[in-house]
């Protein structure tokens, strides 16, 4: 018999029962589930809707199943369909048909709004944990190579040089803003839908500021219509994963470029690759790729989540069924994406010589070459047409700029004199950039500095909020 089924005279088809369940995968919030129940019959109890004696029941019940489900002794049933009927007929199975009262003053529609905002948050604060780690690995590799020098690149063509520690510090920002975002996306997560009920609210005198207390929400839905429909904050938090991952998949590229035998900037470690099944000399990226294959598997959940809320009218539709198995596989990996990249950052080998050696063997100077001409007098577009030529000059004899002696360059602009191939070392090169933001030392490591103290803001902020969110029930 169907928790619901009062009204019904067939039993549900067999085809109907797979296609319509969801414990398969909304197992997955068995602790948020019973964590919010157990909220609920604390306030029922507080509000006298069931007497002292009926929440002692059910509490002691429900930490029971939550002791058995922990031990891997509980199977789910798809006749039940979800988790939130799972665990109410495990209750009543428990301890006889008062676990019926449970469900009092609310709907499976709060219900499952709450599991998943509890989820969302809990996710939300180890998702932070973890890029936090991240962004340390990226500031110790950029302290050890702060005078490591490449080839920056546009176009994947070499352009500037810049340090090292430079071009890291660029993806420490991406991931900045990853953080920044997930903590203001954190106040909307932590707003409480139960009592809202399947649509309008209740009859039942309950106290919703009791539950968020409880849960440690910060606010409370003010309309039941919109607490029961809302998964603005699913997509939301679907979207700054998506961000996460494409930040992450091009520093994958990146390495995969780096680690190859054409740019040989880096090793990555064997405990991060693997080989080929037929050809024995190879090592290849696989992390780095997974990462980058992943990233579209998480924007594509992101999409789906779009288009399943596009054309929903208000309230709850079963449509909403679907929002749960994206947010639970972006979840598995984003946050095993980001932990393997601290590894892999933390254990490449990085080989300045050959970054240096491409520095030189290349025009990345041609910029200041031209620059230096305007500091005398020459307007950039002229300098800029005169050092093309001395490259094509150079190029056509298989020749560098430094390669060149004074009467050689002179001859394209008399202007030049001999300290020019001081101007030209790629050291004075990086060093030269000392606008706020560039790549001379003195920048990179007033911005690995002040980049520190964020991340500590961003240390601070997890501690300063209730740890409910990520500490396990107690029974």
């Amino acid at each position: 018999m169907k928790l619901w089924g009062g009204r019904f005279t067939k039993p549900t088809n067999q085809l109907v029962e797979e296609f319509n369940a969801s414990i398969t995968f909304d197992q997955e919030l068995v602790e948020e589930d019973i964590q919010g129940s157990l909220a609920h019959v604390e306030m029922l109890g507080k509000c006298d809707i069931l007497s002292k004696e009926e929440v002692k029941q059910i509490i002691s019940g429900l930490k029971r199943i939550l002791q058995r489900v922990r031990q891997g002794e509980v199977k789910f049933s798809i006749e039940n369909e979800d988790i939130h009927m799972n665990i109410e007929k495990l209750l009543i199975d428990e301890i006889g048909a008062i676990g019926g009262k449970l469900h009092t003053g609310r709907s499976r529609n709060d219900q499952v709004a709450l599991d998943l905002h509890l989820y969302v948050r809990k996710q939300t604060v180890a998702l932070i944990q973890l890029l936090i780690q991240l962004q340390e690995v990226l500031f110790l590799q950029a302290e050890k190579h702060i005078d490591t020098i490449l080839p920056g690149y546009t176009h994947l063509q070499r352009a500037q040089p810049v340090r090292l520690a430079h071009h890291l510090l660029a993806y420490a920002s991406m991931f900045e803003r990853d953080i920044e975002r997930l903590i203001d996306s954190y106040k909307r997560v932590n707003t409480c839908p139960l009592g809202a009920g399947a649509i309008a609210g209740t009859t039942f005198p309950i106290d919703r500021d009791f539950v968020a207390e409880q849960l440690g929400f910060e606010r409370i839905y003010d309309n039941s219509m919109d607490a029961v429909s809302d998964r603005d904050y699913l997509i939301e938090f679907l979207s700054i994963c998506s961000l996460i991952m494409t930040h992450l998949s091009r520093l994958s590229e990146e390495l995969i470029l780096w680690s190859s035998e054409e740019f040989a900037y880096i090793e990555l470690d064997d405990a991060f690759c693997t080989g080929s099944s037929m050809m024995p000399q190879k090592k290849n990226p696989d992390i780095p790729e997974l990462i980058r294959g992943k990233a579209g598997r998480v924007c594509g959940h992101l999409l789906a989540l779009f288009m399943t809320l596009k054309a929903l009218p208000l309230t709850y539709n079963k449509d909403m069924q679907e929002d749960k198995e994206g947010v639970f596989d972006t979840v598995k990996t984003c946050t095993s994406s980001v932990q393997l990249m601290s590894e892999v950052l933390k254990t490449m080998k990085v080989k300045p010589k050959r970054m240096k050696q491409n520095v030189e063997q290349g025009f990345a100077n041609a910029t200041d070459l031209a620059d230096y001409l305007v500091k005398k007098g020459i307007p950039f577009r002229r300098a800029h047409e005169m050092v093309g030529k001395m490259v094509l000059y150079c190029i056509e004899r298989g020749k560098y700029l430094l390669d060149c002696d004074l009467a050689e360059l002179q001859s394209f602009a008399p202007q030049i004199e001999a300290d020019i191939f001081i101007k030209l070392d790629p050291t004075f090169v990086v060093e030269a950039r000392k606008s706020r933001g560039g790549t001379a030392k003195a920048q990179v490591e007033k911005t690995l500095a002040e980049k520190k103290a964020r991340l500590l803001d961003y240390t601070n902020w997890l501690t300063e909020k209730t740890v409910q969110e990520i500490e396990t029930i107690e029974i």
